[in-house]
Order: structure tokens, then C-alpha cells, then sequence
């Protein structure tokens, strides 16, 4: 899973984004408004950490223009402020959560994963498609109640698929979300063939389905056969 951290106070952004990137977060980082704005504006995130005090502008603004353009991306306020009307103004605007300074990364963690349970899991721990069962938050996939060994990214590959059922996925996009938003510079994406070939095959050397199915010059799409 992919998640923005907006926050100026560096020390602190370098350690959520430290302490996140260990429980196997994809995490872009950012530390003013005008930067945040235009990577929200391009890129997709499933999870914002947004400060509400940001040099260049405020972080209630950010949560209302990403809520504007109707992007599903989850929201959870950091701020040092202890204001009820601040938490109420971000609330309304749109924000999942919200956490006050300071305060333990894994409290964040912990919200971070519930966030992500109820927006893209309907709640639910463990992830089922067909015969596929996932559970994200201890890296395990099984396959007809076998357990299959993957590497991170073909792990993390196959949640992303079955995250986004049935819908068109190109490769710019898939690159970008395992690997962030700096992979857009590389020559080309022919890598990504590489782990999609691996991942169907382990998973039908377990007796699964291929639902990776290939778009020709566009990229892919996960769906039932």
C-alpha cells in the first residue's frame, strides 16, 4: 500500500516514513503545501497523513481539493493542534481520522492499518478472492489452503490486483504504486512483466486460476475466469 506523508517538521517525517516503510508502506514524502498539492493532484495514494499547519498554505485545503476531484484516497490528520474546531473543520471536509502530536508511531500504524481495513476490505482482517485468501498485515497469501511463498513485490503485486478487481491497471500505474512515484523517470516498464509472469506461475503451480488477464498496449486486469 502506497501512502503520502505531509509534514514539515523533518525529523518527525523522517520518522513515520522510516518506521512505515518497515511494516512494508510504499511512502512518498512531502514538506510544504505546494508540493503535497501537486502530488496528490498526480499521483494516487491509499492512505494521506496530512499536517493541518504546512509552510505555503494549510492542510485542511489539501484535504479539500483531493476530496474535490472525488479520489478514494484515506485521509488521517497529524497536527499539533489539540483544537476541537480543527478536528471538526477536517472531519467535515472529508478526513478518515485524526491524531494529535505527539504522539507513538504505533498508534499511527495501528490506525493506518484500520483505515485501510475499512476502505479498501470492507473491515475484514483476512482478504478472500476465490481461492486466493491474503491476510495483508502478516504478508501471507494461501492458495487453496497452501501457503505460497512470495517475494515482497509479488506479494504486495497481488494485493494490489485483487484490490483493484476488475479494473484496467497499466503498467505506468502498477510500477508507480509498488515502486513510488520516482519510477515514472525509467526508460520503460518491462520489468513489471517479469514479477507478473512469476506471481502466475507460483500461483498456478498451486492448483490456482490465472486471473491476470493482459490488455495488449494498455496493461492488465484482475478478474475472475
Amino acid at each position: 500500500m502506497k501512502i503520502l506523508i505531509v509534514e514539515d517538521e523533518h525529523d518527525l517525517l523522517s520518522e513515520i516514513r522510516s518506521f512505515l516503510e518497515k511494516e512494508n508502506y510504499i511512502c512518498e514524502t512531502v514538506d510544504n503545501f505546494i508540493d503535497a498539492d501537486e502530488k496528490l493532484a498526480i499521483y494516487h495514494y491509499d492512505v494521506a497523513l496530512i499536517d493541518i499547519t504546512l509552510p505555503g498554505g494549510s492542510g485542511l485545503k489539501l484535504i479539500e481539493n483531493l476530496k474535490r476531484k472525488n479520489i478514494d484516497t484515506g485521509i488521517i490528520i497529524i497536527s499539533a493542534r489539540n483544537s476541537l474546531d480543527d478536528k471538526l473543520t477536517g472531519l467535515d471536509l472529508g478526513a478518515d481520522d485524526y491524531i494529535t502530536k505527539p504522539f507513538h508511531l504505533s498508534e499511527l500504524n495501528a490506525r493506518v492499518k484500520a483505515l485501510l481495513r475499512r476502505r479498501k476490505f470492507a473491515g475484514a482482517r483476512t482478504v478472500t478472492f476465490e481461492e486466493i485468501e491474503l491476510i495483508p498485515e502478516q504478508g501471507t497469501v494461501k492458495v487453496n489452503e497452501t501457503e505460497l511463498v512470495l517475494t515482497k513485490k509479488e506479494f504486495e503485486l497481488l494485493l494490489f490486483f485483487i484490490s483493484n478487481k476488475n479494473r484496467l491497471l497499466t503498467r505506468e500505474s502498477i510500477a508507480e504504486h509498488l515502486w513510488g512515484d520516482d519510477i515514472d523517470l525509467a526508460d520503460n516498464f518491462d520489468f513489471i512483466y517479469t514479477h507478473i509472469n512469476n506471481l502466475r506461475k507460483k500461483i498456478m503451480k498451486n492448483g490456482g486460476n490465472d486471473y491476470i488477464k493482459t490488455v495488449y498496449g494498455t496493461g492488465y486486469k484482475f478478474t475472475s475466469v
